[in-house]
């Protein structure tokens, strides 16, 4: 029970204790979500004053029948063809939205890469090793995590690889 308790005083949420347990160094980013915006991941952007090119949104396909995810630029949109080659398969649809939810733990539009319920496949878009940091969302709409490319890939066992397109 003290464990919830300070869980939730912390603000934690899984995204956030995996890369507290990890020792890994973070940023958090709060902003009150609007539900009526077209893009959460636009919308993360323009709170926290950042470049859309260093906010990084996750998403999550099946590429030859297995959850994949996928962590490319707000400002561009998944390569599925791409995204599929990296992981050495041969087709990638978007995941069914529910699937993506029950599977990673979280809700469409606060997916994070980290501290998924089940740990998938990662690839993140080889556009974020030009950056210092970028963000990322830390597990619910309205905040995100900002941290090293080369954390964000040691943590998620992540493949770097173009796959983002813009």
């Amino acid at each position: 029970m003290a464990k919830k308790q300070k869980k939730s005083q912390t603000g934690g949420t899984p995204a956030t204790v995996a890369l507290t347990g990890a020792g890994v160094a973070f940023t958090l980013h709060a902003y009150d979500h609007d539900p009526s915006h077209p893009s959460y991941g636009d919308e993360a952007a323009e709170a926290m004053g950042v470049s859309p090119g260093r906010v990084f949104k996750t998403l999550v396909a099946e590429v030859d029948g297995e959850l994949t995810v996928a962590v490319v630029p707000v400002a561009g949109s998944l390569d599925l063809k791409a995204l599929a080659a990296a992981v050495s398969g041969k087709r990638a649809v978007m995941a069914d939205p529910a699937a993506a939810e029950r599977t990673t733990g979280y809700v469409r539009g606060g997916i994070s890469p980290l501290g998924q319920r089940k740990k998938l496949r990662t690839v993140l878009d080889d556009s974020a090793s030009a950056h210092a940091t970028i963000c990322v969302s830390a597990g619910r709409r309205g905040l995100e995590v900002e941290l090293s490319p080369a954390d964000l890939a040691a943590l998620t066992s992540a493949t770097l690889a173009p796959i983002g397109r813009e």
